[in-house]
């Protein structure tokens, strides 16, 4: 089982390597799920391609968001540079990328994203079946379901084991999008799931930041036994420190060692095992959204009677009721009941605080010295290296020959081999005895190397200088290095096949309708709707696939477009389609007619699509849906310190979508659509009145158009 490490910046790339991860995923300048983090610049990230496969770790670029056409067609400079440099993958959120890089580069291989939220067997051999060599899970599946998957898939699975928690699924979050124009799916949220909100349950607090994922010990083992292929680590944003101490802990984990985790004391918002067990943990952290550390213990005035140990260095943050950041220090003096001036002091010991803020309530340890120097340490003391083998032959009156071999990370053999100058002559004295040809051969601690000798066949009494020996070693690992570097190299074809844009057809444009109930469907109907869809689940959970509608002509998960019932479907606008490339992608599933386009493109991108095969429609009133997570929150209504509202309703299989409270509405825009080639107007009702109902098909709502007009970051 592999571990897959994130990498944000250059910094974080080497400290994963050093910690011995398998594979890398890091994302380029301006592109993919994390595009606030450093990322690489394109010559940065070949240099780290070299540095990666010369230790035997793979490395891939994440492309996890949803793309316009013009930035897939700019994207293919860059990444043809990284193609025939050795990438040995992309993530991929987009179908219509996906068709793109599988057309232009085909050794490539295609992992599909978390945001893609494939959550069973069918979408998972979907993605096979159309040349994807892994999927990564969304993180809200249980072990059963993972297990059920995994029975009925033979493509790779890659687990969500550490780090944050989104509370909604992965691909299905607009709030930051809609409210402020910064897209999750574009890589760019600004994580209003972070902040505060209070509800008209009367609660108040971070009610929507769950703490983040970390497995243990148990949930590995169990996760090793049926064959998953890869566990990911989060951590794009976080330190150097976590992701080494981190991919360490799995490291050890994996090998059987049932190791005590330290990533809490890095970077802690609170832990749980997430969605791993039936029965779940407290997954929410109410009280706080960013990290805060370790509680140190109850305080009573100044006196702290310590939970965990402390030593002079450490950190830490005083905090008020409210779980406000008051001031903080590094400890520079220990003075404890009974005794001043120590070096630390352990659990169950009562600490005399000097100065602390008025209104302190909590104190919590966030950094760790002695964490923190024993990374420091090691990071600068371990590297990780990669296996070759050795054979040696030495026959009197015959030229020593060496030869070592290994494989890339494509299971390619690369050799290397050479032959001494000058022939062996027989020893006069004490010949070189095998001991000493394999200890001088196996020295290659100056190089990414480790050796073993498979193979030494030599005559007895053969006479052959050390440094002659040594020269050959050094010589046949530095052309094997260059041999392996070079075995990652590709050719690509000059010309990028490109779908070209065909001229809009002016439509004369339909309006249909999603309703959530009988009631708004026959009120429609009255009123001459005649295409109503049902509201559908964002997600068909392995668990739940029973419950999904096949008979319903809205597909809106992938599960409910590749089993469908009907001869003609549509597919809703959460499948996020944002391109001609994910237009012709589809096209080739024989059922689909329709694709209501993603709400996060503007109408400048929406024309750019051009004509295609498929029907294209907009969604041209709502109230948006912000969110869709696992989690029973309960139906109320929130609000965030800006006075945004959002309405929270629970679906029948429990999970929660969170709405924004005023609608969309572009009804106003029907000519202009109709003349850039769209075909159908969808309205989607959830809570509306049959008045407000009404009144929407009147046209009497206020103008709203959210991202179609700006477009989002």
């Amino acid at each position: 089982m592999k571990i897959v490490a994130p990498a944000g910046s250059i910094e974080r790339f080497y400290a994963a390597i050093k910690a011995e991860a398998d594979e890398i995923y890091m994302g380029l300048k301006g592109f993919g799920a994390r595009r606030n983090a450093v990322n690489l610049t394109l010559e940065e990230y070949k240099e780290a391609l070299d540095y990666a496969h010369e230790r035997g770790v793979k490395v891939f670029l994440t492309l996890n968001t949803i793309m316009m056409d013009v930035e897939i067609e700019a994207l293919s400079i860059n990444l043809k540079e990284l193609y025939k440099h050795g990438l040995d993958a992309v993530i991929v959120q987009d179908f219509g990328l996906a068709k793109f890089i599988k057309e232009n580069y085909p050794q490539l291989e295609l992992h599909g994203s978390t945001q893609m939220t494939v959550a069973n067997h069918i979408e998972a051999n979907y993605l096979k079946s159309i040349g994807f060599q892994r999927v990564v899970l969304p993180r809200e599946l249980s072990f059963e379901e993972i297990k059920e998957i995994r029975k009925n898939t033979e493509i790779e699975l890659e687990i969500f084991v550490s780090g944050a928690l989104c509370i909604s699924y992965s691909g299905n979050c607009y709030m930051s999008s809609f409210i402020g124009g910064r897209s999750g799916n574009r890589g760019m949220c600004a994580q209003p799931c972070r902040k505060k909100y209070i509800s008209t349950k009367e609660e108040t607090g971070y009610i929507l930041s769950p703490k983040d994922q970390l497995y243990g010990y148990d949930e590995i083992q169990k996760l090793k036994e049926i064959g998953i292929d890869s566990i990911k680590l989060e951590g794009r944003m976080k330190e150097p420190n976590y992701v080494f101490q981190t991919v360490n802990y799995y490291k050890d984990l994996i090998n059987g060692k049932n190791v005590e985790e330290r990533s809490s004391q890095i970077f802690n918002r609170g832990y749980s095992t997430g969605y791993f067990y039936k029965e779940r943990p407290e997954i929410m952290n109410k009280e706080f959204a960013s990290h805060l550390g370790k509680n140190l213990g109850e305080l009573k005035e100044n006196h702290l009677k310590l939970k965990e140990k402390v030593i002079l260095g450490d950190g830490v943050t005083f905090l008020s009721k409210d779980y406000e950041k008051l001031g903080g220090m590094y400890i520079n003096k220990i003075d404890t009941r009974f005794e001043r001036g120590n070096k630390d002091a352990n659990a169950g010991q009562t600490l005399v605080l000097r100065d602390l803020p008025e209104g302190t309530k909590y104190v919590y340890k966030n950094y760790s010295k002695e964490i923190s120097d024993l990374i420091e340490q090691r990071l600068k003391t371990t590297d990780k290296k990669h296996l070759i083998e050795f054979k040696f032959i030495g026959k009197i009156g015959e030229k020593a020959k060496i030869k070592v071999s290994t494989l890339n990370n494509r299971l390619e053999l690369i050799t290397a081999e050479l032959e001494s100058i000058d022939y062996i002559v027989a020893a006069k004295n004490k010949g070189t005895s095998k001991e000493v040809i394999e200890e001088k051969i196996l020295e290659i601690g100056d190089t990414t190397f480790k050796g073993i000798l498979k193979n030494i066949e030599i005559e007895d009494n053969i006479f052959l200088p050390i440094s002659v020996l040594k020269q050959m070693k050094r010589d046949v690992v530095k052309e094997l290095l260059e041999k392996l570097i070079l075995s990652y190299r590709r050719d690509s074809e000059e010309e990028i096949k490109k779908i070209l844009k065909k001229d809009n057809i002016e439509k004369n444009a339909i309006l249909s309708a999603i309703v959530s109930n009988i009631t708004q469907k026959e009120l429609l109907e009255s009123l001459g709707i005649e295409k109503i869809y049902f509201k559908g689940y964002d997600v068909a959970r392995e668990g739940v696939l029973d419950r999904i509608d096949l008979n319903n002509k809205l597909a809106t998960n992938l599960y409910q477009a590749l089993d469908n019932k009907n001869k003609k479907i549509t597919l809703s606008w959460n499948l996020n389609i944002s391109n001609r490339y994910a237009f012709e992608h589809f096209s080739e599933l024989k059922n689909v007619e329709t694709i209501i386009i993603s709400p996060e493109i503007s109408y400048r991108r929406l024309e750019e699509i051009g004509e295609t095969n498929l029907k294209k429609a907009i969604l041209a009133y709502g109230r948006p849906r912000a969110m869709y997570t696992e989690l029973s929150l309960g139906d109320k209504i929130i609000e965030n310190e800006q006075g945004d509202k959002f309405t929270i309703i629970q679906n029948d299989l429990g999970n929660s979508e969170i709405y924004l409270e005023k609608p969309l509405n572009i009804l106003e825009d029907k000519k202009y659509l109709e003349s850039i080639g769209i075909s159908e107007l969808v309205l989607e009702f959830t809570t509306e009145t049959p008045e407000e109902i009404r009144d929407v098909l009147k046209n009497k709502g206020e103008y709203r158009s959210y991202n179609y007009e700006k477009g989002v970051f």
